[in-house]
């Protein structure tokens, strides 16, 4: 099958970029594959974070990539639909989880829809995204109608595709693939702890900081949490904004000699070291779509405590291989990283953590969205 597969990849950073950039080599495996990205993904003035760029040493990458789209410069949208017009694909695979990219892939579908009778599918990594709004929410709906197969991580994602769209809405509930390819190198437990310098249970909450994964509760539960057990939370990831209030709450929780912050992106030979280190995985998240954190801790043999929102309470089974909590209780919340960190139920959790990966692999995904896997329904996961 020809497919054309749109989307971030190498050098730009982050999930969705690991995410295209691992379908497109699982794809390439049985099918010919055209990989169109980005020049330039956003503006300097509209990126929260320190940069767009993957400064990995051992990046995810493919080869023979056309880096065309300049999200900013409407004439390359437009070499981005001769292309595909000269490739004639039966399949056009894209990513959504921003309306930012609203502009550029409404024009490139409105234009190859005109000329070609290809299947569009959208990924939705989130159907309307964290911070959304009434404007936003419109653009999603302009562009998800292009789509003939729209693909989501949860079925909570899948029911708000509905509400968005109509009942009548061609979506799906797949999975999110492991992340296992992230952690280049593994490391055992103690080897981990010892290079960054830690000893005792240690919780890692990795990623990206904003509002929406719950940092704050997680802090409010640690005071609990210290009291019973010798912890060290490590926060591995950047903040977007607002570092200074979780400084302050980590000063009132009084707390600051049992937190380790690594305020950066985690390039990708540096994640092994990090979950290698955890003894669980924590996202006390309020909401979420798809995970690829929790999708790297049980690539990583890591059991995960996380609360029961999105693709997180489909993929965790509770008591099995992790523990799910409520969102916003950071008692409960507080009592389950307890409950997980005893040695026999937490070697219990490892071992099943370490066995769910097997369920979640890239071909699977791979074959789902080409139309060449199982029948799906809002009950697949």
């Amino acid at each position: 099958m020809r497919i054309v597969l749109i989307g971030p990849t190498h050098p730009f950073r982050g999930g969705i970029a690991h995410y295209t950039t691992l379908l497109c080599k699982a794809l390439r495996r049985v099918h010919d594959v055209k990989f169109i990205s980005f020049r330039r993904q956003y503006p300097n003035t509209l990126f929260p974070g320190k940069s767009d760029r993957d400064t990995s040493s051992s990046p995810i990458r493919v080869d023979d990539v056309d880096y065309v789209i300049d999200s900013l410069n409407p004439v390359t949208w437009l070499t981005a639909v001769r292309i595909i017009r000269e490739y004639n694909p039966e399949k056009i695979i894209l990513p959504w989880w921003v309306a930012f990219w609203a502009p550029q892939f409404w024009t490139i579908l409105t234009m190859v829809k005109h000329c070609l009778a290809c299947e569009v599918v959208f990924i939705c990594h989130n159907a309307v995204e964290h911070e959304s709004n009434f404007l936003k929410k419109i653009a999603t709906r302009m562009v998800l109608t292009k789509g003939d197969r729209l693909i989501t991580h949860s079925k909570e994602e899948t029911g708000k595709i509905k509400e968005l769209l109509g009942e009548d809405a061609n979506a799906v509930t797949a999975f999110h693939p492991t992340y296992a390819d992230l952690g280049t190198r593994q490391y055992a437990k103690e080897q981990a702890k010892e290079l960054l310098g830690l000893n005792g249970d240690v919780l890692l909450f990795f990623g990206f900081v904003r509002n929406y994964k719950g940092l704050d509760v997680l802090l409010d539960a640690m005071p609990l949490v210290i009291r019973n057990r010798k912890v060290t939370l490590l926060i591995a990831g950047e903040f977007w904004h607002g570092k200074q209030k979780y400084l302050d709450q980590i000063d009132r929780c009084g707390i600051g000699s049992h937190v380790r912050i690594i305020d950066e992106y985690i390039r990708n030979e540096e994640v092994g070291i990090y979950f290698g280190a955890a003894d669980l995985v924590i996202q006390p998240y309020n909401e979420a779509s798809g995970s690829g954190v929790c999708q790297i801790a049980y690539g990583l043999d890591r059991p995960a405590v996380a609360t029961n929102v999105g693709s997180l309470q489909e993929i965790i089974e509770d008591r099995v291989n992790g523990r799910l909590v409520t969102p916003g209780d950071p008692e409960e919340l507080a009592t389950a990283i307890l409950d997980s960190l005893k040695p026999e139920t937490l070697h219990a959790y490892s071992l099943s953590a370490a066995k769910t990966k097997e369920q979640f692999s890239w071909e699977k995904m791979a074959q789902i969205i080409a139309g060449a896997g199982p029948k799906l329904d809002a009950g697949f996961v």
